[in-house]
């Protein structure tokens, strides 16, 4: 297909993408080559060299991350993008950015694309300037940064990226959360707004230029309203934040909500607030570990609005059996988990690393969506429906952005020059890696898989075929 049959889009809720081009990735990467070389290498130098076949096996295994290494350097480099259809305007990089530094500055020069982990690391050391506004530059990244992988990239990788994964320690959850959630609420604040709200929001009206509270109203209605909550009931938030969706459940359907959260500063914030609003008695937050709560207790509704990332692929399973016994058996447990898909592009690794570095260190459990099922499953849950609604975030990250851009300069002068332009890179990219798949959001409703769970009082308009109509 060519460049003649993609067609602009030009919906009001979102960012429409101005040069979405195809990326190269899992489509372009044989893996029959990669497995053919990490076995070939090691066994030709034991032939070679006349050595057992136990050699020959540890070899393997040493040279088995090194190789891998390589293969995806020079596929990352050399790969064709696959059955692109948006034609690259081909201008040189001047046009894009300006490099101050004077060795970037001789390597990288009219065609020649600068490596994107490259680019957004002197960017942040102020060696690299956008030629205007971020968020319109990067939508045009492909024509001028190269999605390769880079030495610095493999070592995080190695020696900060997969210890912390592998070791995933309580200890690691909270200095990683009150390092990030502590450091200031007027931070924040810059760019979630009044509701200090730090998940996606959903649109309405996709023909509709909706504000971010109306977004993030929108989600906290969509929520109560997925685990049919009532008057009454006690709800349980794991990883509130500043605890704006616990008090408006409670104030807007009576329930009695607990949020819990590992920071400090949020604790306090929500908790202000819900005695400014009325609320203090039936909405509280509390700054201890979920899994700390006392045996026994059990909630109505439970629900973890993109705090699951954050708990790891090691500890999943116990972190979902914790879930299961704080959970009543006629209970609906909410999960909004923030995604990848399944088929990628090398963008989105290196969007991933980059996040990981600087945005959410820890958060190794964002996975392609049939990862997250198959952990529900096995942990005894029953999925009473999923929405994907990455394209909300992206709306949600691009409203993020506008309000940093009005707020950075206080910012600036009071956390410094780098921290201002990290989270210009993170807000301006995100919202293009959301809006095209590369990263994504899963709203999950489950149920214990129980005999005498009753299913068919959920029975609702999702499975009306009018409702759906309506729609179009």
């Amino acid at each position: 297909m060519g460049a003649e049959n993609y067609k602009p889009t030009s919906w009001a809720a979102i960012q429409n993408a101005t040069l979405p081009a195809q990326g190269a990735g899992n489509q372009t990467f044989d893996n029959r080559v990669f497995f053919g070389v990490a076995i070939g290498v090691p066994a030709y130098i034991s032939y070679t060299l006349g050595l057992p076949f136990w050699f020959f096996l540890v070899l393997a295994v040493v040279m088995f991350l090194p190789i891998l290494a390589c293969t995806l350097y020079l596929t990352s480099r050399f790969a064709s993008r696959y059955r692109n259809r948006v034609e690259l305007p081909g201008k040189p990089i001047e046009e894009y950015i300006t490099i101050h530094d004077p060795e970037l500055k001789a390597s990288y020069y009219g065609r020649n694309k600068i490596p994107m982990e490259l680019f957004f690391e002197s960017y942040f050391e102020g060696k690299i300037d956008f030629n205007g506004d971020p968020l319109e530059i990067m939508e045009a990244r492909h024509d001028w940064a190269a999605f390769q992988f880079t030495l610095g990239q493999f070592k995080f990788f190695l020696t900060q990226w997969l210890p912390e994964t592998f070791w995933h320690s309580r200890e690691q959850d909270e200095n990683q959360v009150r390092d990030h959630y502590d450091r200031g609420d007027d931070f924040y604040e810059g760019f979630l707004g009044p509701l200090m709200v730090y998940t996606s929001g959903i649109i309405s009206d996709k023909n509709k230029r909706e504000t971010l509270e109306e977004l993030q109203e929108n989600k906290m209605r969509l929520i109560c309203e997925k685990v049919h909550l009532k008057e009454g009931e006690k709800h349980l938030d794991i990883g509130c934040g500043w605890g704006t969706l616990t008090g408006f459940a409670s104030k807007h359907y009576g329930s009695e909500s607990t949020g819990v959260s590992l920071s400090r500063n949020q604790v306090q914030y929500g908790n202000k607030k819900f005695e400014e609003q009325g609320i203090a008695d039936k909405a509280k937050l509390v700054c201890m570990d979920f899994r700390n709560f006392p045996s026994g207790a059990k909630y109505d509704k439970i629900t973890c609005v993109e705090m699951a990332e954050h708990v790891g692929i090691r500890r999943f399973q116990t972190f979902l059996h914790d879930v299961r016994e704080l959970l009543d058996d006629d209970g609906m447990f909410y999960m909004q988990v923030a995604g990848l898909r399944a088929t990628w592009q090398y963008e989105d690794f290196i969007w991933g690393l980059f996040m990981a570095k600087y945005i959410f260190p820890g958060a190794d459990a964002s996975t392609p969506l049939n990862w997250y099922i198959n952990q529900l499953e096995t942990a005894g849950f029953e999925i009473h429906n999923v929405d994907t609604v990455g394209v909300h975030y992206s709306a949600t990250l691009e409203r993020w952005y506008h309000n940093w851009n009005k707020n950075k300069e206080p910012l600036r002068a009071k956390y410094g020059d780098k921290i201002v332009r990290v989270w210009e890179i993170f807000l301006s990219w995100s919202t293009i890696v959301a809006r095209q798949g590369g990263a994504t959001c899963f709203q999950i409703v489950a149920n214990k898989n129980r005999n005498d769970f009753d299913r068919a009082a959920l029975i609702c308009n999702r499975t009306n075929p009018s409702t759906w109509a309506k729609q179009q």
